[in-house]
């Protein structure tokens, strides 16, 4: 098998992971959560992360990786910076309504391409742009329902945007920077994500509750769901780094927005969930957009047929094996769960 075939099959695995272990913890929490009532989002994420640091960390001590330290202070800062930007977009969907939390995540993407662009020099076709725009028009069809506005939850969510948008893009550049693998770049820094969430989060949870996660009553259900939670997180935090690490930030949030879509499709099958012809029409031009998003993109990352001819041509010229070897490496690019303040309806989890 060749570089290229190992590297696309190594992508599509851990796009396919990432979508399955970020559906199943949705549905795990949204049972948490809507059905048991342990509404405290942000200090389960930091329960998350801890679970993920030590199931690493066993799974150096067995020697499935290597250990690569590297500038502590890159990790510090975006360990820090990671943990700010859930905290910010659990407060952000606490201080919003449904749609205007929805209109949040759907700028992350512009938002990134526009970073990415100005700092980065990085090019989007216009043809990748066109799929986006598609891809974001559908979603907000589908989830989008009212756009309450409060100046509390504008600046919120305007810092979660930002936040968000420059730790995913640093998830990017640190692993091809310092060149460290998913796996490396995750175990040093989620011990940062951990703490910074563990300290705050009972504080912001009661913030937007109402409620103290120490004085919870703590069924054995709502305990094995806790630990299943924490558990399918492992496999959501490793994909999300290995996903941003083989592709991009952007690439990253589109596919955010399928599962968005899975979600929504699951909840009606399965849960009946309330759906109407505008969900419906939403998720089909979502797809659409992804559909598209992904041609473009895979067609934009090999190469061009006109250089191809000129390397040919330069080869005879010059007498040598006209069978050349073209490698092609494609660069084209927490799941905080949503929690119940005084504001918001128990089905929020759903959409988030």
């Amino acid at each position: 098998m060749g570089e290229g075939q190992g590297f696309q099959l190594g992508t599509v695995g851990a796009l396919s992971l990432s979508v399955i272990s970020s559906v199943s913890i949705v549905i795990c929490n949204k049972a948490l959560m809507s059905t048991l009532g342990f509404t405290f989002a942000t200090t389960l994420t930091s329960w998350h992360l801890l679970v993920t640091f030590c199931s690493l960390h066993v799974a150096l001590w067995m020697k499935f990786f290597e250990h690569k330290p590297f500038d502590s202070r890159a990790v510090m800062g975006f360990g820090v910076l990671n943990g700010i930007s859930i905290g910010l977009l659990n407060l952000s969907l606490g201080f919003n309504s449904v749609g205007f939390y929805q209109m949040t995540k759907l700028a992350i993407i512009p938002c990134t391409v526009l970073l990415e662009t100005l700092f980065f020099s990085k090019q989007f076709s216009r043809k990748v742009r066109f799929a986006l725009t598609i891809l974001l028009l559908g979603v907000g069809i589908a989830t989008v329902t009212d756009l309450q506005l409060n100046l509390m939850g504008s600046i919120l969510s305007l810092f979660a945007i930002i936040t968000t948008c420059v730790a995913q893009i640093m998830t990017n550049t640190i692993q091809k920077k310092f060149k460290v693998s998913s796996t490396q770049l995750l175990y040093q820094s989620s011990p940062y994500q951990a703490l910074i969430l563990f300290v705050v989060g009972p504080f912001l949870d009661a913030l937007l509750t109402n409620q103290n996660v120490f004085a919870f009553k703590y069924t054995p259900q709502v305990l094995v769901f806790i630990v299943l939670s924490c558990l399918i997180s492992v496999s959501v935090n490793f994909s999300t780094f290995l996903v941003i690490g083989k592709t991009s930030p952007v690439t990253y949030q589109v596919l955010g927005h399928l599962k968005t879509c899975l979600v929504l499709a699951f909840g009606y099958v399965l849960l009946h969930d309330p759906f109407s012809w505008r969900n419906i029409l939403g998720i089909l031009i979502a797809v659409v957009g992804m559909v598209l998003y992904s041609y473009f993109c895979t067609r934009d990352a090999q190469p061009k047929p006109v250089e191809t001819s000129t390397q040919f041509s330069q080869n005879n010229e010059s007498e040598m094996d006209p069978l050349i070897s073209v490698e092609n490496g494609m660069n084209v690019s927490n799941e905080g769960s949503p929690q119940k303040p005084p504001v918001w309806n128990s089905d929020k989890d759903l959409h988030a």
